[in-house]
């Protein structure tokens, strides 16, 4: 018996759905390419979880079909059974702990049916920890500093489970630092006006970036094009040190640079999450992601980005 309004909507209408499971920024803008591509009218649907009702009416306005549920509630996800072809998952683990029992709830709920077959997850770069600087390709293996590393693990090796039989497919996106110049908290810009330090030269690390915009086109691509239980770097082309990225920001809009510091000064004037990002080092070899999914960066680099603003 059909009880929960997004599943009569499945069955009657028999069409390829996909559920968004973290539907933030980055999936709001999914949305909103979704719509323009007019992906729907090649026979998708796209349903929403949120934990919100207030969310409701704006996921609705964006053209999903918000369904209730939290992931911190593994009871409220039973719903889901049965709903889904295809999974965007990107909503965080928990905020402490090495495990991330969010994905597994979620695997759970939408494993019950064996409707589900493609999911896609979006990572993080992150799960490397620090690489000294190297450049490298998805052939790396991961080797997580943090416990919030360590959630990002879990839940990618949970998933290569979910996905190593019964014909389903898993790809993971590790995703570096997201940013946009209409993203909340996500403008270069917003640092360097706070006068955050960097470290000097011979102490810096090198950073990846992906403009939000992107990672949702490399969201959609994945869907369509992405190979079974792979990883893609879904980042953008700079090579750059943090220090010499925040003075090119600096630069564009006429603002100080930021302060340099010596990294045992950093241990000082610094938070523990603020050191664990200034502590790790690595630059990401895209080709995958480019030559597999077919993306075409619109924002190759952070300064294209700033440089296309109004």
């Amino acid at each position: 018996m059909i009880d929960h309004p997004a599943r009569a909507v499945a069955a009657r209408f028999r069409r390829p759905v996909l559920l968004i499971v973290g539907c933030g920024d980055v999936g709001m803008r999914v949305l909103a390419q979704w719509r323009d591509a007019l992906q729907a009218q090649r026979g998708w649907r796209v349903l929403a979880l949120t934990s919100s009702p207030e969310r409701m009416a704006v996921l609705r306005a964006a053209g999903a079909v918000p369904i209730l549920g939290n992931l911190d509630e593994p009871a409220s996800l039973r719903r889901l059974a049965g709903l889904a072809d295809a999974v965007l998952h990107l909503a965080p683990p928990p905020g402490t702990g090495a495990v991330d029992p969010r994905t597994a709830a979620l695997i759970r709920a939408l494993r019950r049916s064996g409707r589900c077959k493609r999911w896609i997850y979006g990572s993080t770069s992150g799960v490397y920890g620090n690489c000294d600087g190297q450049r490298f390709d998805e052939s790396r293996p991961v080797a997580p500093a943090t416990d919030r590393a360590r959630r990002r693990v879990d839940a990618e090796t949970q998933l290569r489970m979910f996905g190593a039989g019964e014909g389903r497919k898993v790809s993971l996106l590790r995703i570096p630092g997201i940013y946009a110049v209409d993203r909340v908290g996500g403008h270069p810009r917003d640092r360097v006006l706070r006068g955050a330090p960097v470290l000097h030269s011979q102490d810096d690390v090198y950073t990846n970036h992906i403009h939000a915009d992107d990672l949702a086109r490399a969201c959609i691509a994945a869907l369509h094009r992405g190979a079974p239980q792979r990883a893609y770097h879904v980042s953008d082309d700079s090579s750059q040190k943090m220090g010499d990225h925040f003075d090119a920001v600096a630069d564009r809009y006429g603002l100080p640079r930021p302060p340099r510091i010596s990294r045992a000064e950093s241990a000082v004037q610094l938070s523990p999450m603020q050191l664990s990002f200034m502590g790790e080092s690595r630059q990401l070899i895209n080709q995958r992601m480019k030559r597999e999914l077919r993306l075409s960066l619109r924002f190759p680099s952070v300064l294209t980005a700033l440089l296309d603003e109004a």
